[in-house]
C-alpha cells in the first residue's frame, strides 16, 4: 500500500472530529451547542491531551490551553478574543462532565476507523486485517457510585477496598490499533462475561477481518457468534474441548475437517442457542514453539496451508504488549475519575489518544522500511508528548511539516533490539517485609 503524504495523514488524525462533527453529533443527540472557552472539540481533544503527558492534571491542560497550543480549536467567544481564558480548570472540569459520552465513543469511532484504512495491512496473499482479541481489568477510585457499578473483589479475608472494571478490546495485528472497548463488572450481581463484552465489541470488527484468540475465548458460544458474523477464525483450544472435538487423540501435524457442536453444559448455560448450532472449520494441532512437548490446538474456518495457520496464531503475542501499552504509557492502569459517566469517557478518549501515537508509529517505520512492531511504543509516546505544543501551534503548514518531519526522524531511533533469543528469568519467590515489634499497651509490659 502506497504511503499517503505526511501532511494529509496528519490532517486526518489531528482533524478526525473536525467542528462539522461536533456540530453533526449534538443534532443527531439534541444536544444544545453553546459558544463557550471549553466547546466540545476542546474538551475532548485536551482529554487526549492529558492521556499524552507525564503530568496529566486538569492544571496542566488548562495551562497547555493558555500558552495558545490550541487556538484552532477555539471558538470566537467573548472569552477568547479578548484573551481572557482564566487559568482556574474548574471551567474544564465542569465542561468534562457535561461532554456526553456518546461524543466521546463517537470520536473514537471515527478516528480509528480513518487510521485503520490508511494504516492496515493484511496478511500476505490473504489481504484481510487480522484482530486480536484479550481482555484486562482497571482499578478504580473507592467511590459509592463506582462501587455499586463495578463492586470489587473478594477472597477469604472479605471484601477488597477498590472497584474493579473488566475491559475487552480488539487490537489490530500489523499496526496496533485499537477499537473502541467493551467493558463491565467483574464481580457482583451483575457482573459480565470477558467472552459476552467479547460479542458486543465484534460488531466493530471490519466485516472482512479474522478473529484471533486464546482458549480463554475458544469457547463454543463466540465461536458460534463469529460464524453468524460471517467472519473468518483463528481460535486456540484446550486440550479437552480439542479431544472431544475430534473424538480421537491429536498429534502434532493434524489437520482435520471438523464440524463443532454445543456440550450440554454450553446448551444450559446459553439456553438462545438454536437446535441445530453448530461450527464448521478445521483443527489444527500443532508443537507449542515456546514449550518442549506441549502442543497447540487451534480452531479455524479459513482454507489456508497448516504453516499459514499456525504462523498467524504466533501473532497472539502482541496483544499482551498492547494491553500492557494502553493501561501503563497512557495511564489507564487506575483511573482517578469519581464517577461512572466520567470513567467511561476517560476510557474511550483514552483509547483514541493511544491510537494517534500508533499512527506515528506507522508513518516513522515506512519511513525506514520497518513494521510499526519494531518501533517502542513508550520512546515513540515519549516523543510525541515532548513534540505536541510545536505541532498544535505551528504558524504555518511548512512549519508544521517540518516540525513533524523531526518527529518521525526521532520516533524511527526508538527501534527494538533484534533478540536472538528469549529473555528468560529466573523464577524468585519474593520475601514478606520486614516487621516492627509490637508495641505494647499502657500499663502492659
Amino acid at each position: 500500500m502506497a504511503s499517503p503524504e505526511t501532511s494529509q495523514l496528519l490532517q486526518l488524525y489531528q482533524k478526525a472530529a473536525p467542528a462539522s462533527f461536533f456540530e453533526q453529533i449534538c443534532a443527531e443527540q439534541d444536544y444544545h451547542f453553546r459558544q463557550r472557552v471549553y466547546t466540545l472539540a476542546v474538551v475532548v481533544w485536551l482529554m487526549m491531551y492529558q492521556r499524552l503527558q507525564r503530568n496529566r492534571t486538569l492544571g496542566a491542560a488548562v495551562q497547555f490551553l493558555l500558552q495558545g497550543h490550541a487556538d484552532r480549536l477555539l471558538s470566537p467567544c467573548k472569552r477568547v478574543v479578548q484573551r481572557q481564558i482564566s487559568a482556574n480548570a474548574a471551567g474544564y472540569c465542569q465542561a468534562r462532565q457535561e461532554l456526553p459520552t456518546l461524543v466521546a465513543s463517537a470520536v473514537t469511532d471515527r478516528l480509528v476507523d480513518q487510521l485503520r484504512h490508511e494504516m492496515q495491512e493484511g496478511w500476505p496473499g490473504l489481504q484481510r486485517p487480522v484482530m486480536l482479541i484479550d481482555g484486562t481489568t482497571l482499578q478504580l477510585r473507592h467511590e459509592a457510585e463506582l462501587l455499586e457499578r463495578f463492586p470489587p473483589g473478594h477472597n477469604q479475608h472479605g471484601e477488597n477496598h477498590w472497584p474493579v472494571l473488566q475491559l475487552v478490546v480488539f487490537h489490530d495485528v500489523y499496526s496496533g490499533l485499537c477499537l473502541r472497548p467493551s467493558w463491565g463488572a467483574m464481580y457482583g450481581e451483575k457482573a459480565v462475561s470477558e467472552q459476552a463484552m467479547a460479542l458486543e465489541a465484534l460488531g466493530r470488527v471490519p466485516d472482512d477481518a479474522v478473529v484471533l484468540t486464546d482458549c480463554n475465548f475458544g469457547i463454543f458460544y463466540f465461536a458460534w457468534g463469529v460464524q453468524q458474523s460471517g467472519r473468518a477464525m483463528i481460535f486456540r483450544l484446550t486440550e479437552a474441548r480439542a479431544h472431544k472435538i475430534l473424538g480421537e487423540t491429536p498429534y502434532a501435524g493434524m489437520s482435520r475437517q471438523v464440524v463443532w457442536e454445543p456440550s450440554d453444559h454450553e446448551r444450559r448455560t446459553h439456553p438462545q442457542l438454536p437446535a441445530g448450532a453448530c461450527v464448521q472449520g478445521r483443527v489444527v494441532v500443532c508443537l507449542h514453539p515456546g514449550r518442549s512437548g506441549e502442543l497447540l490446538y487451534l480452531f479455524t474456518s479459513l482454507e489456508l496451508a497448516y504453516e499459514e495457520i499456525v504462523s498467524m496464531y504466533q501473532l497472539r503475542w502482541n496483544v499482551e504488549t498492547d494491553l500492557r501499552s494502553l493501561k501503563r504509557t497512557v495511564a489507564l492502569h487506575q483511573i482517578q475519575s469519581q464517577s461512572v459517566d466520567l470513567v467511561e469517557k476517560e476510557i474511550l478518549l483514552a483509547v483514541s489518544a493511544y491510537n494517534l501515537v500508533r499512527a506515528v508509529m506507522c508513518l516513522a517505520a515506512r519511513r525506514a522500511e520497518l513494521t510499526p512492531r519494531q518501533l517502542s511504543f513508550a520512546f515513540v509516546q515519549t516523543a510525541v508528548e515532548a513534540a505536541l505544543p510545536g505541532l498544535t501551534s505551528a504558524a504555518s503548514p511548512a512549519e508544521y511539516d517540518r516540525r513533524l518531519e523531526r518527529l518521525l526522524d526521532i520516533a524511527v531511533q526508538g527501534k527494538l533490539p533484534q533478540r536472538s533469543h528469549r529473555r528468560t528469568y529466573p523464577r524468585r519467590v519474593w520475601g514478606r517485609g520486614a516487621t516492627f515489634p509490637r508495641q505494647p499497651g499502657p500499663g502492659k509490659k
